[in-house]
């Protein structure tokens, strides 16, 4: 039995899973945070949020984030491929820095305009 917290929502859920029971999950208190438990011990997926270096703007970085969820065993790949991004102005927010990140099928987009 795994012992998780849920940060689906602000509730912050006490969820027991039991993996030897189908990853039947207790302790939540809406169907997403059933299905939260059962994901997070099968394919635990995150968003990730972070900078990029900038050029040419009024900020020398620019916040970026996945469109989606990633993999949680690929976040230290996909800084990685953030850290070797600079990124020329003018950007405007919700364009794309990096398509099919590592992979993923996911992008990286940015998160303020310079």
């Amino acid at each position: 039995m795994k012992e998780l917290i849920c940060i689906v929502c602000p509730k912050g859920c006490h969820l027991k899973v039991d993996e030897e029971n189908g990853y039947a999950v207790t302790g939540n208190t809406c169907l997403k945070g059933a299905e939260y438990g059962k994901n997070e011990l099968l394919n635990p997926m995150r968003v990730v949020t972070s900078t990029v270096k900038a050029e040419g703007g009024a900020y020398p970085r620019c916040s970026v984030k996945t469109a989606g969820s990633i993999p949680k065993e690929k976040i230290f790949e996909v800084m990685e491929a953030l850290n070797s991004v600079t990124l020329k102005a003018p950007v405007k927010t919700g364009d794309i820095v990096i398509k099919d990140v590592c992979g993923t099928g996911v992008d990286v987009v940015a998160t303020r305009s310079l």
